[in-house]
């Protein structure tokens, strides 16, 4: 157990091989840590578990330092199987411990292990004495799960967020004053980007709730990554501005290609926007870890997409790119569409069509050119730069 702040202790587990998260869906270049916490009270309280992997080495660890039959009550702020999958492994021990989570909460957990057990129900504004602090409980439906919820502790002033400010990132330390903070905000964005984007308006709002409630936060401890002990509200505020349509004024084209027609399109457009010193990152979908992608999706301004005609349709990787966004609800972008095609050419009008289902607002019609384009047909991709640029 690492002290995290008076009486409260990490518990959890960090994860240095974790490559994958979600299933295969989510990339962690970096790994992960699964966030418990102790706090030791006048009463003994476990807050949020681990992955249940791990839920042998996080039994034995909690017997060793606290004794499973010592713990007086568990919150579970959410009860994804990341957070509250070794909740058996304790319950086996101590089966009468009081839980205390949302009514979202009780019925995820009762579908995940189809127990029951002693819940108590907790929403917003609720308190529980433990001696000398007081849990103050904050519901975050749909941040990210419908049963999620934060807690904050009273006394020492602790956010105990679960997946809200959270990193997949395995660090040389608990805390963000002793990390790298390039790295650090790079995989916060890209946790933000990948996950909690699509709910981006309530995001907006629960801030500004928080911020109501006046809560004295002195330290934010997510369920993922490090803890935010030096300036915790820096990235409540990064988390309040990402979810406002954020973009930091740039240009992705992102293209597939088979035997690089539509590459060298997407490099002519590249020129056309650099002309008018907008500045642009090209990305090949089909090569390009897709979690980092959306990352930089998610931070462009305008999104120009291309591909050739395979089978009436657009490529794969950019096929399956294009329901990724739309799910993500990466809006309020400047979009178009372009490519090469052999004999029909439905490519580009589809991805068009799906920018626009996406919430994209298109400002070029479809540029598209059939097998190679000629020099003259480069300097049209050249001018659609340009004008792309124009309209931003």
């Amino acid at each position: 157990m690492i002290k995290v702040k008076d009486n409260i202790y990490w518990t959890g587990v960090i994860d240095w091989e974790l490559r994958e998260f979600h299933g295969h869906e989510l990339s962690t270049h970096k790994g992960s840590s699964y966030n418990s916490y102790l706090i030791r009270d006048k009463k003994t309280v476990l807050v949020d578990t681990v992955w249940y992997p791990y839920k042998d080495l996080f039994a034995q660890k909690l017997e060793n330092e606290v004794g499973i039959k010592n713990i007086d009550l568990i919150v579970i702020n959410h009860m994804e199987p990341d957070h509250g999958g070794s909740l058996e492994e304790i319950m086996k021990v101590n089966p009468d411990i009081p839980i205390y989570c949302t009514k979202n909460g009780a019925e995820t957990i009762k579908r995940h292990f189809h127990k029951e057990w002693n819940f108590n129900i907790v929403k917003t504004g609720d308190t529980v004495n433990i001696g000398d602090y007081d849990l103050v409980f904050v519901e975050m439906q749909m941040i990210h799960w419908p049963d999620s919820l934060a807690t904050f502790v009273k006394g020492p002033n602790v956010l105990l967020s679960n997946d809200a400010f959270g990193q997949h990132y395995a660090a040389l330390s608990l805390f963000n004053d002793s990390v790298d903070s390039c790295e650090l905000y790079q995989e916060a964005l890209k946790y933000y980007a990948n996950i909690l984007t699509p709910f981006s308006p309530l995001i907006k709002k629960k801030i500004e709730e928080i911020k109501g409630l006046n809560l004295p936060i002195e330290m934010i401890a997510p369920s993922h990554g490090v803890i935010w002990r030096d300036n915790p509200m820096q990235i409540v505020e990064k988390y309040y501005e990402w979810s406002q349509n954020y973009n930091e004024g740039w240009v992705a084209i992102v293209y597939d290609t088979m035997y690089d027609a539509t590459k060298t399109m997407a490099e002519a457009i590249a020129d056309g926007l650099h002309n008018k010193n907008v500045k642009c990152k090209l990305f090949n979908a089909a090569v390009t870890d897709r979690s980092d992608l959306l990352t930089e999706l998610f931070k462009a301004s305008g999104l120009i997409v291309g591909s050739c005609t395979v089978n009436n349709a657009a490529l794969s990787s950019i096929m399956s790119l294009l329901d990724e966004i739309k799910a993500l609800r990466l809006k309020n972008k400047m979009g178009a569409a372009f490519g090469s095609y052999g004999w029909s050419g439905e490519a580009q009008k589809i991805i068009q069509q799906r920018l626009q289902e996406a919430g994209m607002k298109i400002v070029e019609e479809p540029l598209q050119f059939k097998y190679r384009p000629t020099k003259d047909e480069l300097d049209q991709c050249i001018q659609m730069g340009e004008r792309f640029a124009g309209k931003l």
